[in-house]
């Protein structure tokens, strides 16, 4: 199985995906291990995902938790993901069989893979295709749910970015770090009593001695960690500094690659944080190209055939010497640019079609492309002319709008979901004496 599988099915674990191993030992009993609202977690269910987990752990050689803690950090993502998937389908949210089938295909093509050949692997490292399918189905309606219910919610301002930006040039080069951190959360209570802060920061506290005296930081966090990227040892990945928290990038900013934090308060409870590395980034400039086509759509009138000749022979009138804007008005059926003779003005990288990407990038200035398809019909295109062009300020503003809004959905995601967990009926059966 690839690296890419393999990562997908953790990550549906984590989510509560419904991935059963096709081989796992026969059960005599199944058990409820969680009431959530009108539905049950099974005991069958929890032990399959656990299994997943382990697996993972030991495929990036992690320690694993103790079975109790562990048991109790995949079901609390169980719960959180059941009650997620039961607003998402009693609020009309639906995944078609079109879009489940290509988002598998999308993860079949991103493996190297045909769809049979993506199903056979599976199958081949223990997966029921059936269960995968559904995995996914959840995966996309929990996504369309956060789509609707948080992202669409946020905003970032001009004034936002302008201060965003601001703070990166006080800061230097500061503004070019990435830094991976590992990430503790001891959560509170929204509405916490003053008991509930004492007993939660002597927990944080009681953790932070442990790791100051040499405990392992990933088996903490598997273990007692409340974030959600607990069973990846609460590893938040590559980050660029200002992507993070402010009040995380301020307690990091003195550390050095392997330092840990004293406890850190917020609103959502108590924080520890390790530097677990630091790398410089940089900017760089994009070459852009001024061109023009000439498109001719294919029809019931014109064929695939006839298309291509009759560019091929505008193509010849041009090289003789006409003008290509005036047979590109005359001629094109790109309405929005014949008028301005086929011109397509300046193009960054990326922005048409790879089809006309590719013909454009094969010409010199000047020179004309012999016809070629794309989904949109058959061209023609002259590469005008080429520049070199320093996009640092609009790129720096976009990142600074995606560093903004990425921060927002993770701070909002995470209040909406303990909000959902906190209004939702749930009972935990771990225990086989809890069972009624």
């Amino acid at each position: 199985m690839t690296k890419h599988i393999m990562g997908l099915m953790f990550a549906l674990t984590i989510v509560g995906g419904t991935l059963s191993p096709a081989m796992a030992a026969p059960r005599v009993l199944d058990r409820v291990v969680a009431v959530v609202n009108d539905d049950v977690i099974l005991a069958s269910e929890l032990d399959d995902q656990v299994r997943v987990v382990v697996s993972r752990l030991r495929e990036v050689n992690a320690r694993i938790p103790p079975q109790a803690d562990l048991e109790r950090q995949v079901l609390e993502r169980m719960i959180a993901a059941e009650v997620q998937v039961q607003l998402a389908q009693k609020t009309g949210i639906q995944v078609t069989e079109e879009n489940l089938n290509n988002a598998i295909s999308g993860i079949a093509r991103r493996n190297g893979m045909g769809l049979d050949q993506f199903v056979l692997a599976l199958e081949a490292d223990g997966m029921n295709y059936a269960d995968f399918r559904e995995g996914i189905r959840r995966e996309i309606s929990m996504e369309q749910l956060r789509q609707r219910d948080v992202a669409r919610r946020i905003a970032v301002t001009d004034r936002e970015i302008d201060n965003l930006l601001e703070n990166e040039r006080l800061r230097g080069a500061e503004a070019d770090i990435e830094v991976r951190l590992q990430h503790i959360l001891i959560a509170a209570p929204e509405r916490a009593t003053p008991e509930q802060l004492k007993s939660r920061r002597e927990e944080a506290d009681r953790l932070h001695t442990e790791l100051m005296d040499g405990a392992d930081f990933t088996q903490v966090a598997l273990s007692y960690s409340d974030g959600q990227n607990a069973l990846q040892g609460g590893d938040l990945g590559w980050r660029r500094a200002n992507q993070l928290p402010r009040f995380f990038m301020d307690a990091v900013d003195s550390l050095a690659v392997g330092d840990i934090t004293e406890v850190l308060r917020s609103p959502n409870g108590f924080h520890i944080l390790k530097l677990a590395d630091r790398r410089g980034s940089t900017q760089t400039r994009i070459e852009e190209t001024r061109s023009r086509h000439i498109l001719i759509q294919t029809n019931a009138l014109t064929s695939d055939s006839q298309a291509r000749i009759q560019l091929g022979q505008l193509r010849e009138q041009i090289s003789s010497g006409a003008d290509f804007a005036a047979l590109a008005e005359q001629h094109s059926d790109d309405a929005s640019s014949a008028s301005r003779g086929g011109e397509l003005g300046w193009l960054p990288p990326g922005v048409v079609v790879p089809e006309f990407q590719q013909a454009m990038d094969l010409l010199n200035p000047g020179e004309i492309s012999p016809p070629f398809r794309s989904q949109f019909g058959w061209h023609i295109v002259q590469v005008l002319e080429r520049r070199e062009r320093d996009t640092t300020e609009e790129s720096q503003r976009l990142r600074a709008r995606q560093i903004i809004f990425q921060r927002k959905l993770e701070e909002e995601t995470a209040n909406w979901a303990r909000q959902l967990r906190d209004e939702a009926y749930v009972e935990i059966r771990l225990n086989p004496a809890d069972q009624s």
